[in-house]
């Protein structure tokens, strides 16, 4: 199943914000807490994004430094501009290269990118090279296999109803090694001790459908990416089947579930 797809739109930090970094925001919290990360450490936030996670790390974790890259320079001159911080400096690179020092950081963390780098093995391997002997490595990712971003589920499913081809762009079908099973595996055969992945679970509210379907709208993101590509006929078609399917009246209150990992590297 391949990784990347035309959809993945990596772009327009601020409608990314609006889509997905306020959701991010919300379990970041929890995930940070969760970590129990040493304070006075030094930090690698690996595909920042619009710096949802970094800023979390800034404000709840006393790091001595955070280095947050992201492969987006749209989304690194967004984070800059909402980080007023000089603990954190922000570099447009390649998550998947990860072209940092060995033996450079405390902990290495990422928020919802592991998904999409093609060989998962190599990405983690990388993340602990560049991590100090006993360092801990941490991420997290949507349970999309198991439904668990709620909006974004409701979303693919209306459109496999009106456009069969679109069950093939559902994240729950492109990313099936999403389950605390497998992110249990891929841990510890990367030689990480002390392995553990946990739910962390949020929701997340809409004040009316409008607001619901809006971020679809703006492009950024696979989902957005999809839709921002139909025809104004098609994509009425598949607002009408969202808004029958979830209501249409009041607010929408839906699920968020991600898979929290964490592990560390061999003490010296």
């Amino acid at each position: 199943m391949p990784t990347q797809h035309a959809f993945d739109a990596w772009s327009a930090g601020q409608s990314y914000e609006h889509y997905m970094g306020r959701w991010i925001r919300m379990i970041s919290a929890r995930f940070v807490e969760w970590l129990t990360p040493k304070p006075d450490a030094d930090w690698l936030d690996l595909g920042c994004g619009t710096g949802a996670l970094t800023q979390t790390i800034l404000t709840s974790a006393a790091p001595r430094s955070v280095l947050a890259i992201d492969q987006s320079p749209d989304f690194i001159a967004h984070a800059k501009a909402q980080t007023d911080d000089r603990r954190a400096r922000f570099k447009v690179a390649d998550a998947a290269l990860l072209a940092v020092d060995d033996a450079s950081v405390d902990i290495v963390t990422s928020a919802l990118v592991l998904n999409f780098i093609p060989d998962r093995q190599d990405a983690l391997a990388a993340m602990s090279r560049a991590l100090r002997p006993g360092g801990l490595l941490s991420f997290y990712v949507w349970d999309y296999p198991g439904g668990g971003m709620g909006f974004i589920d409701a979303f693919w499913k209306a459109a496999a109803e009106v456009d069969p081809k679109a069950s093939d762009l559902d994240e729950s079908t492109r990313f099936p090694f999403c389950t605390q099973d497998v992110l249990t595996r891929l841990c510890q055969e990367a030689g990480l001790k002390r392995t553990e992945v946990i739910p962390i679970e949020v929701t997340t509210r809409f004040e009316d459908f409008d607001a619901f379907w809006h971020p679809f709208t703006m492009g950024a993101g696979p989902a957005p990416g999809y839709c921002r590509t139909l025809s104004d006929a098609h994509r009425q078609q598949l607002k009408d089947r969202l808004e029958t399917t979830l209501g249409g009246d009041g607010p929408v209150a839906l699920p968020a579930r991600a898979w929290a990992a964490r592990g560390y590297t061999q003490a010296a």
